[in-house]
């Protein structure tokens, strides 16, 4: 039996969802998640840009430099996975490192000129996409989305 057979659909031949699957929250956020992932990397695909690129220069600009153990904890990338997003940002002179005055085995980080620029650049581009995954909402709707959403993500952070 392929995939489509077996599967309810409505007059215009799309499948259609059963409603207890539609009514779970669980399995509609794993769903957005996986378009809004597509939807956000094939953007900054486009950009010439990654999602950890734009997580490490978000964390520089607002909370200002840090060694690689500290961008780790700002933006949730392991420590493993940051060393070569930061020779990647580094190359394209987007980040500077310079030995920690305080200890010479550690490296601090900090945005260049040229890093913030690439991320106002990147500002407008997430701009952009999130107006197409957010399409169908009002701005006080995805206002309100995102606050949900925060909260559901703090509550659970705070009991993992």
């Amino acid at each position: 039996m392929t995939r489509a057979e077996g599967v309810d659909r409505p007059d215009d031949g799309t499948p259609r969802t059963p409603d207890r699957l539609r009514r779970r929250a669980s399995r509609l956020l794993s769903q957005l998640t996986t378009r809004s992932d597509r939807l956000i990397n094939d953007g900054l695909a486009r950009a010439d840009a990654r999602k950890w690129h734009y997580a490490v220069l978000a964390s520089l600009q607002e909370c200002g430099p840090g060694s690689q153990a500290t961008l780790s904890r700002r933006s949730g990338i392991y420590r493993s996975d940051l060393v070569s997003v930061l020779n990647e940002l580094a190359e394209r002179h987007l980040v500077e490192r310079a030995p920690d005055p305080d200890d010479q085995r550690r490296n601090i980080i900090t945005i260049s000129p040229q890093g913030r620029r690439h991320l106002r650049r990147l500002d407008k581009v997430l701009d952009d996409l999130h107006d197409e995954l957010l399409a169908p909402l009002t701005p006080a709707e995805r206002d309100q989305f995102v606050q949900l959403l925060t909260r559901l993500l703090d509550h659970h952070s705070r009991t993992s």
